[in-house]
């Protein structure tokens, strides 16, 4: 049984707080881990708050990839939606973690749409921290 949709929510702690609180840099960061998902991107959206954090989306045909940054305590929280079976929502989670110097995340893994056939629904969830500090 395929998921319909994969959702990965990410806590990435021991961020740069250089690149997690600048606006254009995030939102080029996310826009290339969209294109790394083999994603096809619909719109952007990016906004700076004073003093310094950074929230945005990048919808895509597959649904989303969303973050929200808090440079004052280097925190990024990254919430990545795909369906489909061509998306790699792995490969934007990774290459995201690593572009903003994470070294510390909590990841959790949502197997969403599940079904054994009889069109009613459930998902499963799998999480795991990762130090990144090496």
């Amino acid at each position: 049984m395929e998921p319909i949709g994969r959702h990965y929510i990410v806590e990435a702690s021991l961020c740069d707080p250089a690149v997690i609180g600048d606006v254009e840099r995030m939102q080029a960061i996310v826009v290339e881990a969209a294109n790394r998902a083999r994603a096809k991107i619909w719109a952007i959206s990016f906004h700076r708050f004073p003093p310094n954090g950074v929230s945005g989306v990048v919808v895509i045909s597959e649904s989303h990839i969303s973050v929200h940054t808090w440079p004052e305590v280097g925190y990024t929280a990254l919430d990545i939606y795909t369906c489909g079976r061509e998306a790699k929502p792995e490969d934007a989670v990774d290459f995201i973690v690593e572009a903003i110097g994470a070294e510390q995340v909590h990841v959790t893994e949502l197997s969403r749409g599940l079904s054994e056939g009889d069109n009613l629904f459930y998902h499963s969830i799998v999480t795991w921290e990762e130090d990144l500090s090496d």
